[in-house]
């Protein structure tokens, strides 16, 4: 089982690189381990996205102290993932990124995404905007209360952090990825809509509900399908 989250993650890791996902060594993934202990796999502070390895990531407990792995794990890392995933447990993996146009839209008054196109729909409901910046989350202070957005809104699963960045959670790495990959297309889409100076056109509220039900009906299955294809496309060095 752990051979096998840690190749969805390093996976994960490689392919956001690849898709510009990442800034420098910074941001993180991590997935639960299932077992009667508190684990996770996490990366470990100065690799590089696009060359991660299974065997890169770092065992942690829930204290986020390194169980196995050469390495350390970055502070802000260590209290934002160990919080969020206590908070949900639902929320399996955990990703953290300040990608380009979702991070824009954390940085503009009253920003957050709009249900202008289809692929925002399959947000609808999901989200949680969390309007005050407390500073890098360097103790557990910090990390908890963005985790405490987690405990309030059991359904919440993307975090827009103002002035930072986004947290996307999901049941597995398949899973959280795709949500990622997603919600990065529909802020992309609604950044260069609003860039022309025209008012976007809103969907229907009834319209965002059918079309996000459409959606979730298929969305794990397509997940999976989705990550299948990526894993295929991005391979640990060697094995292509």
């Amino acid at each position: 089982m752990i051979d096998a989250l840690r190749e969805d993650l390093a996976t994960a890791f490689r392919v956001a690189a690849a898709m510009d996902l990442n800034e420098g060594i910074c941001n993180h993934f991590s997935v639960t381990v299932p077992g009667s202990e508190e684990r996770y796999l996490i990366n470990p502070y100065g690799i590089h996205w696009s060359e991660m390895q299974p065997g890169d990531l770092l065992l942690i407990d829930g204290d986020g102290q390194v169980i196995e792995g050469d390495g350390e794990v970055e502070a802000t890392a260590r209290y934002i993932h160990v919080a969020a995933h206590r908070a949900n447990p639902r929320h399996g993996a955990v990703l953290h990124t300040h990608m380009p146009h979702c991070t824009a839209l954390t940085m503009v008054d009253g920003g957050k995404l709009e249900m202008a196109h289809q692929t925002a729909c399959r947000f609808h409901d999901r989200i949680v905007y969390v309007t005050e910046f407390g500073g890098l989350a360097l103790d557990e202070g910090e990390g908890e209360a963005i985790a405490g957005s987690a405990r309030h809104d059991s359904a919440a699963d993307v975090f827009f952090l103002a002035h930072h960045g986004v947290t996307v959670c999901g049941g597995s790495v398949a899973e959280a990825f795709d949500d990622l990959y997603y919600l990065e297309r529909a802020a992309r889409q609604q950044v260069l809509a609003m860039s022309t100076g025209l008012p976007l056109r809103l969907m229907s509220h009834e319209m965002v509900v059918h079309t996000a039900r459409q959606m979730r009906q298929v969305m794990k299955v397509q997940a999976e399908e989705h990550f299948r294809v990526l894993k295929r496309l991005y391979p640990p060095s060697g094995t292509a």
